[in-house]
């Protein structure tokens, strides 16, 4: 049994927060998967039979002290490799949306890199831990670089480019926190900003193509600009209060792709307005600060890496995902997290905030 102690550190926000984004995401899929005329789809079942199971993940990670975690650390490190590399094997690995980066467990499809990406913050904030106070020339960055690099290059493979930067946003959140040298930062940025065209001529031809797309918006016949401007029109047609619950024209005439996923911010959009947009970011705004606050108040550095490292991914994949139906991000396919359809995701997700929940409730040293 958790010690009543623990339990009375449980910030109760955070659960709340995802409750009530979990509410809001079963009404627009709902609503994408046109429920007033094909009644409750399978995805919305999928979507409440998940976060039902993730309530379950959650309490049963409450029970282990998270600092567990890193006793096996190269343990978890070898299973996120072998998972990303399941996808590569015949009968097991299965492509969708153009990428190989689903594996079939008959009844349903499960995406390793969701998973994956706990794993590697759990695993990678203990390696980081081990170097504390030892980032301070680019030697010191290389091993760093070598660990973190090996999950990344096998996302990209699949391909997967909008996994693959949520990944590396990860990276640079936890490395920025344990301490890396300032001047260092600096010239890292320097040297991003300078290999831009490089890495750009690297690129699979599918992902050139999505920043062509981006960076020339008026242009329908790029993959992906047709899209954001339906996403554009959608969420410029709510107005002020919306059209109301499941009158969005754009979302039942299905202009709009994968609606009760990647754009599940813009049939929010058409059917509630700039208020109700405006609610989600007030709501993910307040999600975000509780991360933040229990990293800062964990007891210690592994505990606040890791909460760092799922705040990172949560900020970026909020931030990518309303960008992008906006026209103000490329499209990647980065889903909104609570929100948009998924079972993985939202495992994922749950999953996450179990960990964090954890290290806020064992945030002070228990005297008996």
């Amino acid at each position: 049994m958790i010690d009543k102690k623990l339990i009375k550190h449980i910030d109760v926000g955070v659960i709340i927060l995802v409750v009530v984004l979990f509410c809001i995401s079963l009404m627009m899929i709902s609503s994408a998967t046109h429920i007033t005329q094909n009644g409750i789809t399978r995805k919305v079942q999928i979507q409440a039979i998940a976060f039902f199971l993730g309530i379950i993940a959650v309490v049963f990670i409450l029970f282990i002290d998270y600092n567990t975690f890193a006793n096996f650390q190269k343990h978890i490190y070898v299973a996120c490799i072998l998972l990303l590399l399941l996808v590569y094997i015949p009968g097991i690995g299965k492509e969708q949306f153009g990428a190989r980066s689903w594996i079939n467990l008959g009844p349903i499809d499960i995406q390793p890199s969701e998973i994956v990406k706990i794993g590697f913050i759990l695993s990678f904030a203990k390696f980081l831990e081990d170097k504390q106070n030892r980032l301070d020339t680019i030697k010191d960055l290389l091993p760093i670089g070598a660990y973190a690099a090996l999950p990344v290059l096998l996302v990209l493979k699949e391909p997967d480019l909008g996994n693959a930067l949520v990944f590396m946003v990860i990276i640079f959140g936890m490395i920025f926190v344990s301490g890396l040298d300032s001047k260092l930062i600096g010239k890292g940025i320097f040297a991003g900003a300078v290999s831009l065209p490089l890495v750009y001529k690297l690129m699979a031809p599918h992902q050139r193509v999505r920043i062509d797309a981006y960076l020339n918006p008026s242009d329908l016949s790029l993959p992906g600009n047709y899209h954001v401007m339906q996403s554009k029109i959608a969420i410029g047609s709510g107005q002020l209060l919306g059209k109301g619950l499941y009158q969005g024209t754009q979302n039942n005439y299905n202009f709009l792709p994968v609606q009760e996923s990647d754009f599940i911010f813009a049939v929010l959009g058409e059917e509630f307005g700039f208020i109700g947009g405006f609610i989600i970011l007030v709501l993910y705004f307040l999600f975000l600060y509780k991360m933040i606050k229990i990293a800062k108040n964990a007891k210690d550095l592994y505990g606040c890496l890791i909460a760092v490292g799922i705040t990172s991914m949560f900020a970026f994949q909020i931030f990518e995902n309303i960008g992008m139906t906006m026209g103000v991000m490329p499209v990647t396919g980065v889903t909104l997290p609570f929100l948009s359809y998924g079972g993985s995701s939202l495992m994922t997700n749950m999953i996450a905030i179990g960990i964090v929940l954890n290290i806020g409730m064992r945030r002070q040293k228990i005297n008996f």
